[in-house]
């Protein structure tokens, strides 16, 4: 009988598949997530690799990034639709990064993004917003191969969570990597909603907490994260550290910091 038990354990760890997005990571115990870098206080480009190296420097628990896809299927690290008046959707990445960042980067491409977020770094999750596309089937595509990239580079436990707008992007992320944290941004579910979809938690805008102020007891009941964008004064930074927000997604993390570390 003993024989049997110990062959059963050892049958159970063979099968159990590591949670590559939770093992060894070890993020800073702070909730300053840097919105598109730290790049304010320097003067830097927004979604640079000087931005992302800076919230690391800072020690910010969280730096957020934003995604898309070129023409010829490059995935890159850029806000807007658009880079330098082309549209990125519609242009190849060889003609896209002709101009140069202020800075004088090349416009980073997610591989390059991610090796550096992986450099040197033992304090700073990378947050990875997926931005919708207006391709057909699009927003499928983008997760796939978000995520295929996430898993080649060995990427994952650097991964603090993948969030977006689109709830397609969000529902096909959980059905390929189950384990991987997910946030919305649309701001239009309520707790419940969130839970029974399956997604890990929620990243609105201020003003949809402040309108649904009861919505932030019900989230930590459900054991969702709460997280807040974009959040840039004392006031407001002091009103959802008072609530113990997980994370605050700001434009200004080293004020963010001085009000957290008061």
């Amino acid at each position: 009988m003993r024989y049997i038990i110990i062959i059963l354990v050892l049958m159970g760890f063979i099968s159990c598949k590591p949670n590559q997005y939770s093992k060894g990571a070890k993020f800073a115990a702070n909730p300053v997530v840097a919105h598109r870098g730290a790049w304010k206080t320097e003067s830097l480009p927004q979604n640079s690799i000087a931005s992302l190296k800076h919230a690391i420097a800072l020690g910010c628990a969280g730096s957020e990034f934003d995604v898309r896809m070129t023409a010829d299927s490059v995935l890159i690290v850029n806000h807007d639709p658009h880079y330098n008046d082309l549209v990125i959707e519609e242009t190849n990445f060889s003609e896209l990064s002709h101009k140069k960042l202020s800075n004088g980067e090349t416009l980073p491409t997610l591989r390059e993004y991610l090796l550096a977020g992986m450099k040197n770094n033992s304090t700073t999750g990378l947050v990875c917003e997926i931005k919708p596309s207006k391709m057909e089937g699009g927003d499928q595509i983008l997760a796939e191969r978000v995520v295929a990239l996430v898993k080649e580079l060995k990427a994952e436990k650097y991964i603090s969570y993948y969030i977006s707008f689109s709830y397609d992007i969000l529902k096909r992320i959980i059905e390929i990597e189950p384990e991987a944290k997910t946030q919305y941004l649309d701001g239009s579910m309520s707790p419940e909603a969130i839970e029974k979809a399956g997604i890990s938690g929620m990243d609105y805008a201020m003003s949809v907490f402040k309108k649904n102020p009861q919505w932030i007891a019900e989230a930590k009941k459900r054991n969702l994260i709460l997280n807040v964008w974009t959040v840039n004064n004392s006031k407001d930074m002091d009103w959802f550290l008072g609530y113990r927000f997980d994370y605050i997604t700001t434009d200004d993390p080293e004020l963010l910091f001085k009000r957290f570390q008061r």
